[in-house]
């Protein structure tokens, strides 16, 4: 149903809301928001937007220049389910007040310029994408960083190195080994009832929900939503992120995206499945290989083309880099396939030329879904568009290559210095149509580097194993 200023203060009436939350994403990819009572809300509010402070929020505004307007997206009212006083969500743009434009910088007006350059580009009039984001759910988390202290510790009555821990009442037995939850029932599987209630949210926030599974690492679980249109996914998708932190929170737990908080054992990623459509038509369909077209092949071309730049996106943490290594179903080779889940690239099966798609391997949870979605588009259409080949498939278990094979491979970024090394040197794609800009890379990048300071800087206790006697 088309929601317009007058249909949202009818919703607003109707459901008795009290506060209307105006929502934005910020660089990183949080959900930021300010509420306003429904009293202050009218139809010119709904339409014009409400100011905010733009310096306050890390890599946009200075001081001196931070007034900004947040302009809501009125097809994304929706209800929220977890307020104890009835609450509207409304997604949001950042308008420049001067100019009446979105703002460079903010992530939701990029992913919107990404679709208007896809249809100018004549490649096609839409992109679709269906991300798997995974996440871990723990009972307990800490941690502490000072002058003579760090550390942090977890944990989770299904962690395997609970097998001997006292709990009231006993304990159970039941629990996934490292590397063994896909996917067994419970007793073992103690989180169905939990993502049940995440689905039952999501769906209630207007979510296609399809399907809810334990992943691979004790704690860690995967939940699946249809695929969509490039911005609709995003909105979707932070949607997704918020009932999963505030399910887990209802439940005494805590759930996170960061992508590689266990030691030893597999991090969270997000497979991005995507496709274009023109029309009726979906391109990637065709007789090449695995019965996809040239223009998915080259689309591929254009992933590893730009695949390091992208990782500053799509993995977008230095934690993301310690799931990016061999040995834990990451995967790290510049190489695609048909069926192979070890190949960066993997074409799924599909009997329907309507599904035929990539699905790309590399992004983590932890992406600012605006940014990761938008990257992995302009790679793929600069692909396109130059005819980047992207080689031969190889049908085989890369994890099983030998030491010489796998030299011989092209990789994905092995930190997030050198991802941001490449998004500066190789940023032309992205700015394309005006997509992104560089003032927002360069601060995006400005952004991130502090990151990669903090940690390059601060003593980590496995140095203190490593070093300390030397």
């Amino acid at each position: 149903m088309t929601k317009d200023a007058k249909s949202i203060m009818k919703m607003i009436s109707n459901n008795d809301v009290a506060f209307v939350d105006f929502r934005f994403t910020d660089p990183r990819g949080k959900w930021q928001h300010t509420a306003q009572t429904s009293r202050s809300i009218n139809e010119d509010v709904l339409n014009d937007g409400i100011l905010f402070d733009g310096s306050s929020i890390a890599g946009w505004k200075s001081i001196d220049d931070s007034d900004m307007n947040l302009k809501p997206d009125l097809t994304s009212a929706v209800l929220d389910p977890f307020t104890a006083q009835p609450n509207l969500i409304l997604f949001c743009d950042c308008i420049e007040p001067t100019t009446g434009k979105n703002y460079d910088r903010d992530p939701r007006s990029t992913a919107l310029r990404a679709e208007k350059h896809l249809k100018s580009s004549g490649i096609g009039d839409i992109a679709y994408f269906g991300p798997e984001a995974e996440f871990f759910v723990f009972d307990d988390v800490k941690w502490n960083v000072s002058q003579n202290s760090t550390g942090y510790q977890i944990d989770s009555e299904e962690g395997p190195y609970n097998t001997d821990a006292d709990f009231d009442g006993g304990n159970i037995g039941h629990r996934p080994k490292i590397k063994g939850g896909y996917f067994p029932v419970p007793p073992v599987d103690s989180m169905t009832d939990l993502r049940a209630e995440m689905v039952t949210s999501m769906t209630e926030m207007g979510l296609p929900m399809e399907k809810h599974h334990h992943e691979v690492a004790p704690s860690q679980n995967e939940l699946g939503f249809k695929f969509s249109p490039l911005v609709q996914t995003a909105d979707w998708l932070q949607i997704y992120k918020y009932c999963v932190h505030m399910v887990a929170h209802s439940y005494g737990k805590t759930a996170t995206f960061m992508p590689k908080p266990v030691l030893d054992d597999n991090g969270s990623g997000m497979h991005c499945h995507q496709s274009i459509w023109k029309g009726k038509t979906p391109i990637f369909a065709g007789d090449e290989y695995a019965g996809v077209s040239k223009q998915c092949l080259y689309y591929i071309g254009g992933i590893f083309k730009h695949v390091k730049a992208i990782n500053a996106f799509t993995n977008p943490g230095t934690n993301s880099y310690k799931r990016l290594v061999p040995g834990f179903e990451a995967p790290t080779l510049l190489v695609y396939s048909a069926l192979n889940r070890s190949a960066l690239c993997r074409i799924p099966y599909g009997k329907s030329t309507n599904a035929k798609r990539v699905e790309v391997r590399f992004p983590d949870p932890s992406a600012n879904p605006y940014l990761a979605l938008s990257a992995m588009l302009m790679a793929g259409m600069d692909g396109i568009k130059n005819k980047i080949n992207p080689g031969d498939p190889l049908d085989k278990d890369l994890y099983s290559l030998s030491d010489k094979e796998v030299s011989k491979i092209p990789k994905v970024s092995a930190s997030l210095s050198e991802a941001l090394k490449a998004l500066d040197s190789d940023r032309k794609f992205l700015t394309a149509g005006g997509v992104f800009t560089d003032s927002q890379i360069d601060g995006y990048i400005e952004l991130k580097e502090e990151e990669q300071a903090r940690i390059d800087y601060t003593p980590h206790p496995a140095e203190f194993d490593m070093y300390y006697s030397s």
